[in-house]
């Protein structure tokens, strides 16, 4: 027997740090965002996916996507709509900024405990810090059951979801009851393309603060419909302890950051014979590369 499901998507919104060039650091070390597009974080859209499964297999079921940043990042929501999700929040305020890890699951929780869903779901990591940290964090700030590396997640009775996960030595079927949180491996399937349908539903959609900035009647029209509102919600709106937010919530410091740049100075080339082997052995344990 199946039931509706109420579902919150982790989602991210990242520099593309898998195509990195020569200008993606600045001369301090740190990111040069600037100069890297920013993406859906890629295991948030695997996290999707199966959220969009259980959507499929639940009638009634509706997907929230939570994403914390700045207001650019209202970006991932529309692309969360388009692909099927039925709404989202953005967690957007000055005192989110320079959040880390702890930081960020904090504020994250705090809004999760007022949207109140069944399950959440988020990617394994995001491809710009791969601490793989604020899904099991999430779990333990709201005292909930927690499924790591999903793949697939393969039934729902109502009660309890049974989730395939992938170690690094094969795979193992688990169950879990609801309220529960899921995070999802990249070997998970790929998310579905955006719905022609969904993206002329929801390419108006819009946060308070975009409406505003938007001009004239356009804005008007915008705040009559209801569905292309997406929330915006600050400190305020989540509560919590203020101290716990951002930069003042963060225990992690970063004492230096170094820009390695390898260069190749000599080539060798090798044949396949023993002899080339054993002299390409011998050498790297001469200079300790192995051994």
């Amino acid at each position: 027997m199946t039931k509706p499901l109420k579902i919150v998507v982790l989602a991210k919104q990242v520099p593309d740090t898998r195509n990195v060039g020569k200008n993606a650091m600045k001369e301090d070390g740190t990111v040069n965002r600037a100069a890297l597009p920013a993406i859906f974080n890629p295991e948030d859209l695997n996290a999707l996916e199966q959220a969009l499964r259980l959507k499929d297999q639940n009638p009634g079921t509706t997907i929230q996507l939570l994403t914390m940043g700045p207001g650019r990042a209202a970006d991932i929501i529309r692309e969360g709509l388009f692909r099927g999700a039925d709404g989202g929040v953005l967690l957007t305020d000055r005192k989110f900024a320079g959040a880390d890890t702890l930081a960020t699951s904090y504020a994250l929780a705090q809004a999760i405990r007022k949207m109140n869903p069944d399950v959440i779901i988020a990617g394994r990591q995001a491809i710009d810090g791969d601490t793989a940290q604020v899904g099991p964090q999430v779990a333990e700030k709201l005292n909930l059951p927690q499924v790591t590396y999903a793949e697939d997640i393969t039934a729902f009775d109502g009660k309890k979801i049974t989730i395939k996960r992938r170690l690094e030595r094969g795979v193992e079927t688990v169950s879990a009851p609801i309220p529960l949180v899921i995070t999802v491996h990249g070997s998970a399937p790929e998310c579905r393309p955006r719905h022609a349908k969904q993206l002329m539903k929801y390419k108006h959609a819009k946060t308070l603060t975009e409406i505003q900035e938007a001009a004239g009647d356009y804005a008007a029209d915008l705040q009559k419909i209801d569905y292309l509102r997406i929330t915006e919600w600050g400190v305020a709106d989540v509560g919590g302890d203020e101290i716990q937010f951002g930069l003042s919530g963060s225990p992690t410091k970063v004492k230096k950051i170094e820009n390695i740049v390898f260069q190749a100075k000599e080539s060798k080339k090798l044949t396949a014979s023993e002899s080339d082997v054993d002299s390409l052995i011998q050498e790297l344990m001469a200079n300790h590369t192995i051994g």
